[in-house]
């Protein structure tokens, strides 16, 4: 079983930028694909952006499309998620997953089989 550890969460500023990390504890465990969803209160996980090992493709969710960037490294199995230009609407906790399903759209925050436990980001306004 993998583990998934997030970090990089916090307090920032509307128009801010912040990076989050995952680190995977194995390569292994993770599957094709690693990704980053978000959840505000209230509202459902939300799919941001995934990276798929075999070809390095990436997809992104529409909300964050063109002010996120997802990226790799390989040698530490850490998966990362810079955020820019935040908006207070962005505040949510950002989690890390992995293992998605062998078939079916990575969006689909059900289907993926391991979790972190979270970080949070706020945005004040």
């Amino acid at each position: 079983q993998v583990h998934l550890v997030e970090s990089g969460g916090g307090q920032v500023q509307d128009g801010d930028s912040v990076r989050l990390s995952c680190a995977a504890s194995e390569r292994a465990g993770t599957g094709d694909a690693m990704a980053w969803f978000r959840q505000a209160p209230g509202k459902e996980r939300e799919f941001v952006a995934s990276f798929r090992w075999s070809d390095g493709k990436i997809f992104y969710g529409s909300s964050l499309k063109g002010r996120s960037a997802i990226s790799m490294d390989n040698v530490n199995n850490t998966l990362f998620l810079q955020l820019n230009a935040l908006k207070p609407e962005d505040t949510a906790v950002y989690y890390c997953a992995a293992d998605p399903p062998a078939s079916g759209p990575y969006n689909n925050y059900r289907l993926w089989l391991y979790w972190g436990q979270g970080t949070q980001v706020t945005v004040s306004s």
